[in-house]
């Protein structure tokens, strides 16, 4: 008589990439965790704001996060870069702390109560800043190990050039430390714009065979890309884009 053959149950999705926090353990969300990463000027904050309204016009409730958004740290954060005193293994530090602080007294309730959170960046930005800035690599993915996994990651890859023209429509200028000044690639802050964002592109590259989030083309116009992204979390979240 032949038998049936086992049928594997899909793998459950790992609460975290590491050691999870305690806050972690023994619990379920009824929410969802969404991030959007890509370099200013690719178009974030739109999208965000876009897949809002989508969300809440089907009957979603949004929740929000983001870099330097702790209370605890946020205007620290501000007044160290502003100081540019500080190495970058403590502004590495200060930015973990307002993570995690954020994960465990903002993101871990909202989902817990049933919000589809949105990250406006999350680990793989901290990452990629301090891999491209000397970091070590092993001693980077250990520190943000206990970060919860998010159901989904989409990164909005732009050209570098075409970021430096979307900077200057926006602000008519560029960043000092999204342009990597503090690393002495060159004088000019366009070329070390330019160089800093490519080695950022060429990390996110690295880590999406390691952490496996969506490469969006955000070249494109904002209601092509936008489209993507609904098609992406949709799928996820049983919606049609």
């Amino acid at each position: 008589m032949a038998t049936k053959p086992k049928t594997r149950k899909p793998a459950e999705k790992p609460l975290a990439y590491g050691h999870a926090l305690p806050e972690l353990h023994a619990t379920s969300f009824a929410g969802k965790l969404f991030v959007v990463e890509g370099a200013d000027g690719s178009g974030r904050s739109t999208h965000i704001r876009l897949l809002s309204e989508w969300l809440e016009s089907n009957g979603r409730a949004v929740e929000h996060m983001g870099l330097r958004r702790s209370p605890l740290l946020a205007n620290d954060i501000e007044q160290a870069k502003q100081s540019n005193i500080l190495t970058h293994t403590t502004m590495t530090l200060f930015y973990a702390t307002d993570f995690f602080d954020q994960l465990v007294h903002e993101i871990i309730p909202a989902l817990r109560a049933g919000y589809v959170v949105l990250a406006d960046r999350y680990i793989y930005t901290l990452m990629a800043r301090d891999i491209a800035r000397g970091a070590n690599a092993d001693w980077t993915r250990n520190l943000y190990s206990p970060a919860l996994v998010p159901d989904a990651v989409c990164y909005l890859s732009v050209d570098p050039k075409e970021l430096v023209l979307r900077n200057f429509e926006k602000s008519a200028s560029l960043d000092y430390w999204e342009s990597g000044m503090d690393l002495g690639l060159s004088r000019d802050m366009f070329d070390s714009f330019l160089l800093f964002q490519g080695l950022l592109q060429k990390e996110f590259t690295r880590m999406q065979t390691r952490y496996g989030f969506e490469i969006v083309d955000a070249n494109r116009s904002v209601p092509a890309v936008q489209k993507a992204l609904r098609t992406h979390l949709g799928k996820i979240l049983g919606i049609k884009p």
